[in-house]
């Protein structure tokens, strides 16, 4: 058998070792005999050769047999396949001494030439052009998949950076390679493109080199590797987690990247949005498959930026059969109720709640009561849904019982404030704290199960516990919650201890953050206002403008990631209560100002048109004042105030407008039963009317909400 080259070196079949070469040789070429068992490859290794085994000349053999240059490979082709060999045999260490003797620079720069010969830019090409490929089998793919597999090698010994460095110089060889546009590559080159695009950034985050990651994922969507639809969207997906969940320090693409009128992203999460956008997108056009994770990724990535509707658009928008509908309609829910429209959410609950679907479901039942019991109309309502989970609540979780018990009294407190009957209050009053009591016995550290039992003692002026309640949710959160510091100040009030209640605001003031005082400021000008310092109270109106204004300023600065604070003051309220201060003052200019700043905000408000005609009364234009007053009662039917000052301007006009007074003032105690103006006003009609014991029971329950009104409504806690 003829052969070209001898081999020097051989593999010692027993121990491995290597044997002294018998005769060196410079052409690094392998010649095949027909039989395939006398295969050889020459190998020339720093002055010696090498002798295959035979499994390894088989594997050069059946590589050779579809050579583009015949039955011929150079020194790195043969290096290339004996490593595969090995590290398919699972021998990482063997595979990487083969691969560390090639020499990918000068590999690379031997292909360059015929590569550019043969595969013409995309951009260059004509209309009567047919697009040439890189033939298969091409020298630069066993190399490039070499480096490829040295990469892996290394990363499965632990030596990510090494595996980086090298998996990255196979894709900055493919650039060299292809300098004048993206060719149409062969297979088995574009595979290795692929893997190595995978592989980089993994490398490197195995690494700790998060920045050359993060370059590396952009790398990898921005650059023409001409990647499948399914790669690229591994590639995104991973992408996605890392900057979702990776605790990274973000910083923009380079401006190399960007393209002239693309969309830039802010933070890493706005850069995770666009991605998922474009996988839903891909996903809409049927480019891949659909993947749950995509769509919890982006359920996460939108709450953090406080945009539920986009999310709910997004659910909408996924084609019938991927979710279960009920699945769907609580979820959509949740979008809704979390952006305010509550009457949307219900909408959804009350579907997905139907008996033809699924009614026992209690993530379902529970939100449909929570969403209940913020709204008086809606509490029978709640009602029913909070007993159906405590019913369907194992008896060993307690956690969920509690939390249906904590809802239940939460409904049954706002339907005692709809209910005609005395009596019917009255039990239901007693349910509320049965049910809250019960809630808190089983889950005794509940800070805002707390809240609302001492919210719900102070509205059934059970001051004493009110203040137990305030005293214990405060030392359960820090501190750092300013509801239960207002709630503190509130029942201070109503105890007629306005100092203390000051003093307990000036403290929440230190302890909480700016964004979050303007409700105590509130409380604090109405102190004030209690204490007849009406001048510190407007300072107090001022400084609170002032935090409002500011608050405004930043929301329209950071428009797209809202900042959401608790109990945040509006600033229609603010210039109403100053109109009040002043209209209180007889500063009738000053109160005139004012409600023309609110009415600027809010053209149609009950609380404004009652504000100017208190002013009409107040002047003593009585026609003007009722006439306010109506519109005030036409434009919100539940406005008590305004139903208080119709009867008290009806009680004065005559005994026959008396029957038309009582109305009213019965009809403004049933709304809110603990209004002690409407009692003394009601007292006045029955003692003109001739029922002098009426008139008592009246005037006493005024005198004794009298003594335990607070300086604003224990509801607006709520």
């Amino acid at each position: 058998m003829p052969l070209n080259s001898t081999i020097g070196m051989a593999a010692d079949p027993e121990d491995g070792s290597e044997v002294a070469p018998e005769e060196a040789t410079s052409p690094a070429e392998v010649d095949v005999d027909p039989t395939p068992q006398e295969k050889v490859v020459a190998l020339p290794l720093e002055g010696e050769s090498l002798k295959a085994s035979g499994s390894c000349t088989a594997a050069v053999g059946s590589e050779s047999s579809s050579h583009p240059e015949g039955l011929s490979l150079n020194y790195e082709e043969a290096r290339a396949l004996l490593g595969r060999l090995e590290f398919q045999k699972g021998n990482v260490e063997v595979a990487l001494r083969v691969f560390d003797g090639i020499d990918l620079q000068a590999a690379i720069q031997q292909f360059q030439p015929s590569l550019s010969d043969k595969t013409p830019s995309k951009k260059g090409r004509t209309k009567s052009e047919v697009p040439s490929s890189v033939p298969q089998n091409n020298p630069a793919s066993l190399v490039l998949e070499a480096i490829y597999l040295k990469s892996l090698s290394l990363q499965k010994l632990g030596k990510s950076t090494e595996a980086a460095n090298q998996c990255k110089s196979v894709l900055d060889s493919v650039e060299s390679m292809f300098q004048n546009g993206t060719p149409d590559i062969e297979q088995k080159l574009q595979e290795t493109v692929n893997k190595s695009v995978e592989l980089l950034p993994e490398a490197w985050k195995y690494a700790g080199s998060y920045q050359e990651a993060l370059a590396s994922y952009r790398r990898a969507l921005l650059s023409p590797w001409n990647l499948d639809d399914e790669c690229r969207s591994r590639v995104q997906k991973r992408f996605i987690t890392f900057l979702l969940y990776g605790n990274i320090d973000w910083s923009p693409p380079s401006m190399a990247q960007q393209i002239e009128g693309s969309f830039l992203p802010k933070n890493n999460v706005e850069e995770a949005i666009l991605l998922l956008s474009i996988i839903l997108r891909n996903w809409y056009q049927a480019k891949t498959h659909w993947d749950p994770s995509v769509m919890e990724h982006l359920t996460y990535a939108l709450s953090l930026c406080c945009e539920p509707l986009v999310l709910a658009k997004q659910l909408e928008e996924v084609l019938p059969g991927i979710y279960p509908r009920t699945e769907r309609w609580c979820t959509l829910a949740l979008c809704y109720y979390a952006d305010g429209q509550r009457d949307i959410a219900l909408n959804f609950l009350r579907k997905s709640l139907n008996k033809l679907e699924n009614p026992n479901d209690i993530l379902a039942l529970l939100l449909a009561a929570k969403v209940c019991s913020k709204e008086c109309h809606l509490a029978s309502e709640g009602v029913e849904y909070a007993r159906r989970v405590i019913a369907r609540a194992e008896p060993s979780n307690y956690h969920l019982k509690s939390v249906g018990l904590h809802i239940l009294g939460s409904c049954l407190g706002k339907k005692s404030k709809v209910v005609s009957s005395d009596y019917q209050r009255s039990l239901l009053q007693a349910e509320t704290l049965k049910s809250l009591t019960e809630s808190i016995t089983l889950n005794r550290y509940n800070a805002d199960l707390i809240f609302d039992m001492g919210v719900e003692y102070a509205e059934q002026r059970n001051m004493n516990s009110a203040l137990r309640c305030a005293k214990e949710f405060i030392e359960a959160t820090g501190g750092s919650v300013s509801k239960g510091w207002r709630l503190l100040a509130l029942v201070l009030s109503a105890q007629q201890r306005f100092c203390e209640a000051e003093v307990a605001i000036d403290a929440a003031l230190d302890e909480t953050a700016n964004w979050d005082q303007g409700s105590l400021l509130r409380v604090k000008a109405k102190l004030k206002v209690a204490q007849s310092s009406p001048m510190e109270a407007v300072e107090a109106y001022r400084t609170l403008l002032a935090l409002v204004q500011a608050q405004k300023s930043s929301t329209e600065s950071t428009k797209g990631t809202p900042e959401i604070v608790d109990d945040r003051v509006s600033e229609f309220e603010i210039w109403q209560g100053l109109a009040n201060l002043y209209s209180s003052l007889s500063y009738w200019r000053d109160a005139e100002i004012c409600l023309q700043k609110a009415r600027t905000l809010k053209s149609y408000s009950a609380t404004i048109l009652h504000a100017e005609g208190y002013m009409h009364q107040a002047r003593e234009h009585t026609k003007d004042a009722l006439a306010a007053y109506v519109n005030a009662f036409s434009t919100e039917l539940e406005h008590v105030p305004s139903k208080v000052a119709i009867g008290a301007l009806l009680a004065k006009q005559g005994p026959r407008f008396l029957p038309a007074a009582r109305c009213f003032l019965s009809d403004a105690l049933r709304v809110e039963p603990t209004n002690r103006m409407a009692w003394l006003y009601l007292g006045k009609v029955h003692r003109s009317d001739g029922r002098i014991t009426d008139a008592a029971d009246c005037f006493q329950a005024a005198v004794i909400l009298e003594e335990s009104d607070p300086v604003e409504s224990f509801s607006s806690l709520l």
